[in-house]
């Protein structure tokens, strides 16, 4: 008799407002795409696990935990959804916990992340575009990506293209740890002179980049990097879980994959 499970798999956070408004919500809307089905949970870093563990006496499984739990608990299938936003480095972990379990599951179907294939980027460009469609001509908005140097980075400048070629010239994407830096995106912005900047993350939780490399008060904050810049800066703290379109989309991606 078969048994269908699904995981929703996070890197994770340590800040319990951004857990509960992205990843949980995330994960609401997954398990209402799913009724019936039941959705549990699974972070991938490590480290965040083991503060949640010291600090809060929380304990989220790790991927491989959550495949034992399943196993336990008797269910013979898989849905795994990971909230990743590319097919990078986490993402490549996540897949090869999955592998060690394949012939342990009937069947394991994994769906992808937020930003895959060109359908993809359009329908986040509408999210975004949406959300911020009272951005004034002499406004520009810079989203903060992570960036890695794992190939998937392509996916930054990709999107950040794709944003000019529909005709949003005000709108910028940079990564902290990858390609566009913010000396780029400075360089970028200066040559248009606007007369404010607003940053907002391309992360699924606004956690510690938002809220300290972002718009925190440290010297190289990207607000106070704008700042010296002579431009109004205002900082979003919002994470891209907390926009119901973006929610949806990872909704999607798991049904794709069920099939």
């Amino acid at each position: 008799m078969s048994k269908t499970g699904i995981l929703v798999v996070s890197f994770g956070t340590s800040y319990p407002d951004a857990l509960v408004k992205n990843i949980q919500a995330i994960e609401e809307a997954v398990g209402e795409a799913f009724p019936g089905l039941t959705v549990r949970r699974a972070f991938t870093s490590g480290m965040i696990i083991r503060k949640l563990k010291k600090r809060d006496h929380v304990h989220v499984r790790t991927v491989t935990e959550a495949l034992e739990s399943f196993l336990a608990d008797g269910f013979t299938d898989l849905i795994v959804q990971p909230t990743h936003i590319i097919n990078g480095t986490e993402n490549d972990h996540m897949r090869n916990d999955l592998l060690a379990f394949k012939d342990r599951f009937h069947s394991i179907r994994v769906g992808n992340p937020l930003l895959t294939d060109r359908s993809d980027y359009h329908a986040l460009i509408d999210a975004l575009t949406e959300a911020f469609s009272g951005l004034a001509d002499d406004e520009f908005l810079v989203f903060m990506g992570h960036g890695t140097e794992h190939h998937a980075n392509a996916v930054y400048p990709a999107l950040d293209y794709m944003l000019k070629a529909r005709g949003h010239e005000n709108m910028y994407v940079g990564t902290v740890e990858g390609y566009p830096d913010l000396n780029l995106v400075k360089e970028l912005v200066r040559k248009r002179s606007p007369r404010k900047v607003i940053l907002a993350p391309l992360m699924v939780v606004a956690g510690d980049h938002a809220r300290n490399d972002m718009a925190g008060d440290g010297e190289d904050s990207w607000k106070n990097e704008f700042l010296r810049e002579g431009y109004e800066v205002s900082c979003l703290l919002k994470g891209l879980g907390e926009y119901e379109a973006v929610r949806r989309l990872f909704a999607e991606h798991a049904k794709r994959a069920a099939g």
